[in-house]
């Protein structure tokens, strides 16, 4: 490609887009495939036969061979498995290409190597994944060749969801079910559909690829578990939003090109707050093909960063002691007609329909924040949340002080009679416009936090998928939603009862809003006597998947059965516990193999030196305090790796479940911690030239 180019000539170009589909599939098929992307209707397998050979043609143009069903197990990433277009032989020696429309709709993927909770045996076997024809087919093209990949869920024999997309299809439904209800209330008889819209943030690191292979930490876990902090870290906040170097501008814009290609809407890039991190975001899109991108995102940025001599970092926390990494997942719900329902407008007092949308969303949040908790949870994460750098384990609401002001006068008269206007804001400068000033301010220690006409939740971790965060958050305002309809339905004055409705949540609710600082200590402290939950870490939040609220949630919309519950707990404490055992093993080998016999070796060099300068009569006291300290440091770390070996030979004997992974989160964490402090202390101490990995200042400073 030259160096210049139009995007818009690019731009979804491996994608099998509307426009595609409506040229090449005829005029009967196309409607009857848009009839079942829109209104969920059936699509016959005549119909599909027609679909999979306009797409098998289209895609072997852009030079496919295989084609694969694209899942979302519950391993936190995706999973494929190729089959070419060739069908049999001929009998002249040539062969047939053919794509049917069952090999587009339905695949047969092994369901037993892939976690499932205990929902399906080893010997159970079967597994399905099924066409989301809701999310565009397209065309990865990589070192395999090109790839024509077709979005699925992936369930069991026995219908039970063993992936990120089923349920979230699910939940999709529901808020649509439940949101049409509310509409129809305020008189709307147009819209359709109402849809979750979501726009994910995604941060990441690059480090120089050559680093990283001298780095078993990195490679085995996907963050250092050694590191000393060098001389300069994030302090003077000059790379948050600094130049772009040059390699990474390259990588930058070989990333946009893949991802315009696929249809993904990149939009912004920067550079973050610590050393070495960026950040991605593209424009909205509905809730599954903004998973679907998020998928691609991902995969995209550690392929291309290979290409550049980079390795990408996605675990939330990669450096100790500068900021980690999140995935900000800003959520709307929207209509088929374009209405947002999150817009406030110019008088948010006077927009009854949106001040209730929002109290709801104040009920949904407050009832269920351990849930919305839990959805972002992972062992990455628990380096992050509450640390000051990323928002607080604490779930609250930030509304803003135009918002917090129209609910003060709700909760106060039981009206809200007007609305705190923007302003302008003035620069100062004559050469400068005036600027109009928004109406409210905005507040990033907020894990929660409305902004403008959407909700940003600011606690996912960096690597994962943003499928449960949006799977929470849709089935808890459906179900906020549907309480509020069950009242209204049978109201007798409607005007009335919306208005005492309003009401009410506002003052049931107001404990979850918060608009101040989300880090300090006074808001933990507060937060405890408001009643909000402060869970800590991913073991505590795990149960709430598993509560009677959580059951009945989830079971009376046909998100999840609570089977389906039980077997994502299971998933979460065995994944957790593989996790830090990992970590743990790898700590071990580092230091057993590396980081000792390098201290030795440092040692028996200054033991050395100490005689030749003895020797020549010389003074060697520095030389001995040195010797004298590193070697009291090399008896903490071997005693330190005993402690390890011992706590975590004695986890793996555990039986896996609950129990295990607290005793990983609290046992082993911990013993995890004192092996690192002697060692990053001796790493300030040893011979750069003896220490035997890339120390945070050549990894993070030198890309």
């Amino acid at each position: 490609m030259s160096e210049y180019f139009n995007v818009a000539d690019i731009f979804g170009e491996d994608v099998f887009t509307d426009k595609v589909m409506k040229e090449r599939l005829p005029k009967k098929v196309y409607k009857q495939l848009r009839k079942t992307i829109e209104e969920g209707t059936e699509l016959d397998l005549a119909t599909a036969d027609v679909i999979a050979a306009a797409m098998k043609d289209w895609a072997i143009e852009k030079g496919a061979t295989h084609y694969t069903h694209w899942f979302q197990p519950l391993t936190g990433v995706t999973a494929e498995k190729h089959d070419s277009f060739i069908t049999a032989p001929n009998p002249d020696g040539t062969v047939l290409v053919e794509f049917s429309g069952k090999e587009l709709i339905k695949g047969e993927p092994d369901a037993s190597s892939f976690p499932s909770g205990g929902l399906r045996a080893t010997f159970e076997a079967r597994g399905y994944t099924a066409w989301d024809c809701t999310s565009p087919v397209f065309v990865r093209k990589d070192a395999a060749g090109a790839i024509l990949c077709i979005p699925t869920a992936f369930c069991s024999y026995t219908g039970e969801a063993l992936d990120q997309k089923t349920p979230l299809l699910r939940s999709m439904e529901a808020i649509n079910t439940q949101a049409l209800r509310l509409l129809r209330l305020f008189g709307n008889t147009t819209s359709k559909k109402v849809v979750p819209s979501v726009g994910p943030e995604q941060e990441y690191f690059l480090v120089d690829e050559k680093k990283f292979l001298q780095r078993k930490d990195l490679i085995f876990t996907g963050r250092t578990l050694f590191g000393a902090m060098p001389p300069k870290g994030q302090e003077l906040d000059d790379h948050y939003f600094g130049t772009i170097r040059q390699r990474i501008a390259a990588f930058m814009k070989d990333v946009n090109i893949e991802l315009w290609k696929l249809g993904v809407t990149a939009k912004t890039q920067h550079n973050e707050v610590a050393p070495a991190q960026h950040e991605l975001a593209p424009i909205y899109a509905e809730a599954n093909v903004a998973v679907d991108h998020n998928q691609l995102v991902m995969q995209t940025l550690k392929r291309v960063a290979c290409q550049h001599g980079m390795k990408c970092l996605l675990h939330e926390k990669p450096f100790a002691g500068v900021n980690g990494s999140g995935k900000h997942n800003n959520w709307s719900i929207t209509t088929d007609d374009g209405i947002n329902l999150l817009d406030p407008g110019k008088t948010p007092h006077e927009n009854i329909q949106f001040l209730l949308v929002l109290t709801c969303i104040l009920k949904a949040v407050d009832t269920h924040a351990d849930l919305l908790r839990e959805s972002a949870a992972d062992p990455g994460n628990d380096h992050r949340l509450g640390a000051n750098e990323a928002p607080p384990a604490i779930v609250s609401i930030f509304l803003g002080e135009q918002l917090q002001d129209v609910m003060a006068q709700l909760i106060s008269t039981g009206a809200a009679t007007h609305s705190i206007a923007g302003g302008v804001l003035e620069t100062g400068v004559k050469t400068l416009p005036n600027l109009e000033k928004d109406a409210t301010d905005r507040n990033r220690t907020s894990p929660f936090a409305f902004t403008g006409n959407k909700f940003e939740f600011r606690m996912v971790g960096s690597r994962d998928s943003i499928a449960s965060p949006n799977i929470v958050l849709n089935t808890i305002v459906a179900e906020a939603f549907s309480e509020a309809c069950d009242v209204l339905e049978n109201a007798e004055d409607f005007e009335m009862a919306v208005h005492d409705l309003i009401k009410q949540y506002a003052n049931e609710h107001q404990r979850i809003v918060f608009n101040g600082n989300g880090y300090s200590e006074e808001w933990v402290e507060e937060a405890a006597r408001r009643g909000l939950p402060n869970i800590k870490s991913m073991v505590d939040a795990i149960p709430a998947l598993i509560t009677p609220k959580a059951v009945k949630l989830f079971g009376k919309f046909g998100v999840f059965t609570e089977s389906e519950l039980k077997s994502r707990v299971e998933i979460k404490y065995e994944a957790y516990a593989k996790a830090i055992n990992i970590e743990a093993k790898a700590m071990i080998d580092i230091a057993s193999k590396q980081i000792i016999p390098a201290v030795i070796k440092f040692t028996k060099s200054l033991a050395d030196t100490i005689n030749a300068v003895t020797a020549a009569g010389a003074e060697a006291s520095v030389q001995a305090g040195m010797l004298k300290e590193t070697s009291a440091l090399l008896g903490e770390t071997k005693a330190a790796l005993d402690k390890l070996i011992d706590v975590t030979a004695q986890a793996g004997a555990m039986e896996e479940g609950r129990g295990q992974a607290v005793y990983f989160h609290d046992v082993v964490m911990a013993a995890m911690s004192e092996l690192r402090a002697p060692v990053d202390k001796l790493e300030m101490i040893v011979d750069k030239d003896m220490w035997p990995m890339p120390s945070y200042g050549d990894l993070i400073f030198e890309v």
